[in-house]
C-alpha cells in the first residue's frame, strides 16, 4: 500500500487543527494563564513556571477536545451557517468516527497531564468544563433556550479558575471574581455576533435571542449586561487584587464597551454590531493583559 502523499497528509493535519477552533483555544489558554500568574505572588520560580506551562498544555488539549466534539454535534447546523460551513466536519472532509477518536485522544492526554503533573482538582475542573461545554451547552441548552449563552457561559468562564487551581490546588475568591467577569462578558459578546448573523441562526433553527425576541430586545440586553459587566470589572481593584493601573484600564475599556452597546441600542446597523463584537474581544484581552501588567508593578 502506497504512503499518503506529503501534500495530502499536510491537508489532513490542517483539517484536524481546524477542528480545535484555534482562535478560541488561544483566548481560553490566555485567560487560564492569567489565573495562574495572579495566583503566584511576585515573579514565579522556575518550578512554578514549569508547572504553568504543563498546565497550559493540559488545558489546551482538553479545550481542543471539547471544540472537536462540538464539531460532531453541530455538523448539520454548521453546514447551514456561513460562519461555520467551512469546518471539515460540516464539509464532510472528516468523518464523525475520526473526529470522535481525535477528541477522545486529546481529552485523555490532556486529562492525564493535568492529573499526574498538575493536580487532580485541576483535572476534574477541566473535565467538568469539557462536559459543560460539549454536552450540557452544545447538546442540551443551545437548541432549546434563548438563554443558552447565559447558562452555558459558565463553562467559558472557567479558564481563570482552572489556572488558579493549577497553581494553588484550590479555588479562591480571586478566581471566582475572574470567573464572574468572563461570565458576564459572554452574553453581550455573543449576542452582538448573533445580531448580525441572525439569519444564519434562524436558518439553522437555533433559538438565539435575536431570533426568538427580536433585535431591539437583544440590543437592550446587550446594553444592560455591559453595565453590570462594568461594575464586575471593578471588583479586582475593590478586593485588592490589582492597583490603579488596572482600574484605569477597566474604566476606559468598560466605558468603551458601554458606549458601543448604547449606540447599538439606539441606532442599529450590522456594521456597528460587528464592531461591537470585535471590541468585546479587545475588551477582554486588554482587561486581562492589564491585570497581568498591574500584577508585576
Amino acid at each position: 500500500m502506497s504512503a499518503m502523499p506529503e501534500g495530502d497528509r499536510a491537508s489532513v493535519l490542517r483539517q484536524f487543527h481546524a477542528l480545535t477552533k484555534p482562535r478560541v483555544i488561544q483566548l481560553i489558554v490566555f485567560c487560564a494563564l492569567i489565573g495562574m500568574v495572579l495566583a503566584v505572588p511576585g515573579l514565579p520560580t522556575g518550578a512554578q513556571a514549569g508547572l504553568a506551562l504543563v498546565a497550559c498544555l493540559g488545558i489546551y488539549l482538553v479545550a481542543a477536545a471539547a471544540a472537536a466534539f462540538n464539531c460532531i454535534v453541530e455538523q448539520g447546523i454548521d453546514a447551514r451557517m456561513k460562519r461555520t460551513a467551512w469546518r471539515p466536519t460540516a464539509r464532510g472532509e472528516l468523518g464523525n468516527v475520526q473526529t470522535l477518536i481525535f477528541s477522545a485522544l486529546l481529552c485523555g492526554l490532556g486529562s492525564s497531564i493535568l492529573y499526574w503533573w498538575v493536580n487532580p482538582l485541576t483535572m476534574w475542573l477541566t473535565f467538568a468544563t469539557f462536559v459543560g461545554y460539549a454536552v450540557i451547552y452544545t447538546v442540551i441548552l443551545k437548541p432549546l433556550t434563548p438563554q443558552n449563552i447565559v447558562i452555558g457561559g459558565a463553562s467559558g468562564a472557567m479558564p481563570p479558575v482552572l489556572g488558579w487551581a493549577a497553581m494553588t490546588g484550590d479555588v479562591g475568591p480571586e478566581a471566582l471574581i475572574l470567573f464572574l467577569i468572563i461570565f458576564l462578558w459572554t452574553p453581550p459578546h455573543f449576542w452582538a455576533l448573533a445580531l448580525y448573523r441572525v439569519e444564519d441562526y434562524r436558518k439553522a433553527g437555533l433559538p438565539m435571542l435575536p431570533v426568538t425576541h427580536g433585535s431591539e430586545f437583544t440590543r437592550l440586553q446587550v446594553l444592560l449586561y455591559t453595565f453590570v459587566l462594568f461594575a464586575a470589572c471593578l471588583l479586582p481593584f475593590v478586593y485588592g487584587m490589582s492597583g490603579w493601573l488596572y482600574l484605569a484600564a477597566a474604566v476606559v475599556l468598560g466605558s468603551g464597551f458601554c458606549l458601543y452597546a448604547w449606540v447599538l441600542w439606539r441606532d442599529y446597523s450590522d456594521l456597528l454590531a460587528r464592531k461591537t463584537f470585535r471590541f468585546s474581544l479587545i475588551h477582554l484581552s486588554a482587561l486581562f493583559a492589564a491585570l497581568l501588567i498591574d500584577h508585576y508593578l
